[in-house]
């Protein structure tokens, strides 16, 4: 559990706030307006209404008692740097905060935050992976082009087992887990034996896992 400051609740701060509430995190939002504070205050432990491009604003939440200190401003950009650079400057551990575009990105990284995120172009290529090949069921980017994919096997593995097929010399992949209508089976060993109905979480670099589904 963490101790979680989110400025700013518009779509993506309200989406944050209750996943991070789901997975049992203290959290404490600030925005401008009331109505969108006073949604969200099933899932807090502290909320507050202000500006927090005003530092007296900003030096009331106590900043550097918090573990993270999300920005989650997206229509104003200079707001959001103005912030940015007054947690930075308040001693705030560990501040994420939200871009819409590169250049946003690197002027918050030079004036204060530790990570920048762009939801909106993550979800986007998420869904552009998913819907480009009718057989991927789910994709999460990990780093350096790597990711991990839900796929179905394909028909030439049916019936034969990852060490038959030597699964992770041929393709460059490995198979973290088996999903199926019992659950998922995480880490299948170098016996089992590729089935129809299930579907495959395969860890690789994009390259070569497109090389995999050019055959499904």
């Amino acid at each position: 559990m963490k101790s979680v400051l989110i400025i700013g609740m518009g779509r993506f701060g309200t989406h944050l706030c209750k996943d991070m509430a789901r997975l049992k995190n203290e959290i404490m939002i600030v925005d401008e307006k009331e109505e969108l504070v006073q949604e969200l205050l099933p899932y807090v432990t502290r909320a507050q209404i202000g500006d927090c491009t005003n530092v007296k604003v900003l030096e009331s939440l106590g900043v550097g008692n918090f573990d993270i200190c999300f920005v989650c401003i997206g229509s104003n950009f200079q707001s959001s740097l103005e912030i940015t650079s007054l947690l930075h400057e308040m001693g705030a551990k560990y501040i994420v905060s939200k871009a819409n575009r590169d250049i946003h990105a690197k002027f918050l990284l030079r004036n204060g935050a530790d990570e920048v995120i762009y939801p909106d172009r993550d979800i986007a290529e998420k869904i552009a992976v998913r819907f480009s090949a009718d057989q991927v069921f789910d994709y999460v980017e990990l780093a350096d082009g790597y990711s991990i994919y839900e796929i179905p096997p394909l028909p030439a593995w049916i019936g034969k087992s990852i060490k038959d097929i030597n699964f992770r010399v041929q393709y460059k992949a490995n198979i973290l887990g088996v999903k199926s209508e019992q659950g998922l089976k995480l880490l299948p060993g170098a016996d089992y034996q590729f089935c129809p109905e299930e579907h495959l979480m395969v860890v690789g670099h994009k390259d070569d896992i497109d090389k995999i589904l050019q055959k499904l």
